[in-house]
């Protein structure tokens, strides 16, 4: 059984999602282990309730960005993580973390990817008049938002959206979508062939 990290910053809503996927028996692994570099994130909260082994790490304790990924990365390796969820988690990841994990850090992104990548993703579909978005599973690379597809699931825009309205319906999508791509990994369902990642039937 695949072990899971989520890591997060956050209310938690998507990993609430995946706690929930994996008691139906919807994800073939267990979230073994939940770290946040925001100590009053309710993703903590979340994962404390479900007797989840729930860390913070304040960055500031370190002296830059790879130090903290390298606690980070120490804390993952102790627990044997097999898969990395980022689910709201406010960071980039330094080449060396990525290094570390290739091909097994997932993250989930409010667009349709590669359109609107980065920060505000309801923001940019609603300001450029888009009449479709949705939500993106990819691997997470060197890049900003520029990983390997696993899935996608369009939302479409309603003329009377606002950025909340949208926010709402493109979360229920992807507290179906991400549960989904962990699972298929968990399975050893997902090939990666340059940028294309393949689903094994």
């Amino acid at each position: 059984m695949k072990r899971i990290a989520v890591l997060a910053s956050g209310r938690g809503t998507n990993l609430e999602a995946i706690l929930e996927a994996v008691e139906r028996g919807d994800i073939a692994g267990e979230v073994a282990l939940v770290i946040s570099d925001q100590e009053t994130a309710q993703a903590l909260q979340r994962a404390e309730r479900r007797g989840v082994k729930a860390l913070y790490l304040n960055p500031k304790d370190y002296g830059g960005r790879e130090q903290y990924d390298q606690a980070i990365v120490d804390q993952l390796k102790e627990a044997r993580i097999d898969l990395v969820a980022l689910a709201g988690f406010m960071r980039l990841l330094t080449p060396f973390f990525v290094n570390a994990f290739p091909q097994q850090i997932m993250n989930i992104h409010p667009s349709l990817l590669p359109a609107f990548p980065g920060l505000d993703g309801v923001e940019q579909a609603l300001a450029y008049g888009v009449k479709v978005t949705g939500c993106t599973v990819h691997f997470v690379d060197q890049g900003l938002d520029t990983g390997p597809v696993i899935l996608q699931e369009a939302v479409p825009v309603i003329q009377q959206d606002t950025v909340e309205t949208l926010h709402q319906r493109i979360h229920a999508s992807e507290h179906r979508l991400y549960p989904t791509a962990i699972d298929l990994f968990c399975n050893d369902k997902l090939k990666v062939e340059g940028r294309r990642c393949m689903i094994i039937e």
